[in-house]
């Protein structure tokens, strides 16, 4: 996935990250997507002088992409409300996700719009439950804008300093193991939110 997600970012540059990051904040299918991973590596090539990739204009692409996403998001729940609970599974939509995403808003509030945004499958859905719930769209657009800050320009840069901080010649060297460590951490909540429902069903 590194390699394929360095030499697309490089191919198609802004576009192709702004479209993911869209996707993934409010499309069905943008669970799919590899949104963290993406960020970073995106932010790493900006460090990277030949790629002629600003870190400015990527950033903010992408946390405006992020916002507009999860606004499409919520208006999905708030059209089609509990009507997706009945929509059958398909290859690009799993009703368990929704259904995660739904507990995990019960438990978190409002909050849970700015942390679903560094959870893998909860953050598309995040948005669509907040819709169904009917939360009220000017509080929604503040958590919407604070989350997408946090992770269309947090991860970007994150991604950009560190590439910074890595000699050129080496880049390939670190790149991998840096991308799958941010991988497995922003997977880690989510697998510990399962672990942990499932353990609550069971008492």
């Amino acid at each position: 996935m590194h390699f394929d997600l360095r030499a697309l970012i490089q191919t198609f540059g802004y576009p192709l990250v702004w479209s993911i990051v869209f996707a993934e904040s409010g499309l069905l299918v943008g669970f799919l997507l590899p949104g963290d991973s993406l960020l970073f590596v995106a932010g790493f090539l900006c460090s990277l002088p030949k790629t002629g990739l600003d870190i400015r204009v990527m950033a903010f692409g992408c946390f405006v992409f992020a916002v507009l996403g999860d606004s499409v998001g919520y208006y999905t729940g708030k059209r089609f409300g509990r009507k997706l609970f009945d929509k059958e599974d398909s290859k690009f939509f799993k009703k368990k996700h929704l259904m995660a995403a739904e507990e995990f808003f019960d438990r978190q509030g409002k909050t849970a719009i700015i942390l679903a945004r560094f959870m893998p499958f909860i953050r598309t859905f995040a948005p669509i439950v907040a819709g169904i719930a009917a939360m009220q769209y000017k509080t929604f657009m503040t958590y919407n804008v604070i989350g997408g800050f946090g992770w269309g320009i947090g991860l970007t840069l994150l991604g950009y300093f560190l590439g910074r901080s890595i000699p050129e010649e080496q880049v390939d060297q670190y790149l991998i193991p840096i991308t799958l460590g941010i991988m497995f951490i922003s997977l880690a909540p989510s697998i510990f939110h399962i672990i942990k429902a499932k353990q609550e069903g069971k008492n």
